[in-house]
């Protein structure tokens, strides 16, 4: 057991090594969306973007073919970013001094107010030279909980290299 739990943590770690500290700073700054066309339907709070879409707040950065923005009470609750060609991506500095953290899959879903990312579809995570991949890939940033899971009925598996930590002069 102590042998699937080692991987599983180290994960969770690399993770979310800084990542809380950048989301509060990000989320108060502007969202810019860029897109080939928009669809606004303020009944269903529902904006559908298509053709590539970016959309930037701070360092935050997604990168999809579609994106579905979810809103209620003028607050963005739910985004769904997809890619067919190419898989959506999702992009964001934890802290200054650490590298970027970059998912990729071919669909990613960031719940806002319940702060977790699901990435489905072929999934990839890398920090640094640091990196996993999965079927799907479930980040609950709030609780600090990583799932990651292979393919259907077993098929296909967590993959995972994670870089030695380099020793200080003190070691």
């Amino acid at each position: 057991m102590k042998n699937k739990l080692t991987p599983l943590l180290a994960l969770t770690a690399l993770l979310l090594s800084g990542q809380s500290q950048a989301l509060p700073e990000d989320r108060a700054k502007p969202i810019h969306i860029s897109a080939d066309s928009a669809r606004i339907d303020d009944t269903t709070g529902i904006t559908h973007y298509k053709g590539d879409v970016t959309i930037r707040q701070g360092t935050l950065q997604i990168e999809a073919e579609e994106v579905q923005l979810y809103r209620s009470n003028g607050d963005i609750d739910r985004m769904v970013a997809t890619g067919t060609r190419t898989a959506a991506h999702f992009r964001q500095k934890p802290a200054a001094e650490q590298p970027w953290t970059d998912a990729w899959g071919r669909q990613l879903e960031y719940e806002i107010k319940e702060q977790s990312l699901t990435i489905s579809g072929n999934g990839k995570v890398q920090q640094g030279k640091d990196h996993f991949s999965g079927e799907r890939i479930v980040y609950n940033i709030k609780r600090a909980i990583v799932n990651a899971f292979g393919g259907k009925e077993g098929k296909g598996r967590v993959q995972m290299v994670i870089q030695p930590k380099a020793k200080t002069a003190d070691e």
